[in-house]
């Protein structure tokens, strides 16, 4: 990746920079910075883009104050939205479809009074956007797995290795490697065979 020292990009349409706190590797590639414009986290780690990995137009890093991304190497995301509020990791090979949406936390009440309440606070937040709110329990995608577009994975749940998560799938449960499940709350639909799992290799 060809970041300049003032960690602008030479293609970037947006006029903003890599955090400071974001590790890229060299063969990284980054579609613009303003994937990083909701990027609040505080931690000196708090992202790291591997080997070849990508993150195309349209990802965003929501990530607050306590937040920590990583992404494996040769990773693919297109058009994400990462919702990390405590640790959100991508595993190498993993291939992220368009709107996507991980999330570790909630970020409002689940109660519908509070929520209310909370609600009718952020008119007069300067930023008028949500932070943490809530416990947030980690989200670990394993590697080489898929994820399909506009699905949704919740928070504390891992996608095993292999696996695939078909498009518009709200995962709930934590998917076992080498599956496929699909559907609203995401289910198995059947185990890749020994030949899937290990074609190309």
């Amino acid at each position: 990746m060809s970041m300049a020292a003032d960690r602008t990009l030479p293609w970037d349409w947006y006029s903003g920079t890599i955090p400071k706190n974001v590790q890229l590797a060299d063969s990284a590639y980054v579609e613009s910075t303003f994937s990083f414009y909701l990027f609040r986290s505080e931690r000196d780690d708090a992202a790291s883009i591997g080997q070849g990995a990508s993150a195309y137009l349209g990802t965003m890093f929501d990530v607050g104050a306590n937040g920590r991304v990583t992404i494996g190497d040769y990773a693919l995301i297109n058009g994400a939205r990462i919702v990390c509020d405590a640790e959100i990791t991508i595993e190498d090979y993993v291939l992220v479809s368009w709107n996507v949406l991980l999330m570790d936390s909630y970020r409002v009440p689940v109660d519908p009074d509070a929520r209310r309440e909370f609600v009718k606070r952020v008119p007069a937040s300067v930023l008028r956007r949500f932070d943490a709110y809530g416990p947030a329990r980690p989200i670990r995608i394993g590697r080489a797995a898929w994820l399909g577009f506009d699905c949704c994975v919740l928070p504390g749940v891992t996608v095993g290795e292999g696996a695939v998560v078909g498009a518009r799938s709200i995962v709930i449960h934590d998917v076992e490697p080498n599956s496929i499940v699909a559907g609203n709350p995401a289910r198995l639909v059947r185990r890749l065979t020994p030949e899937e799992i290990n074609h190309g290799r």
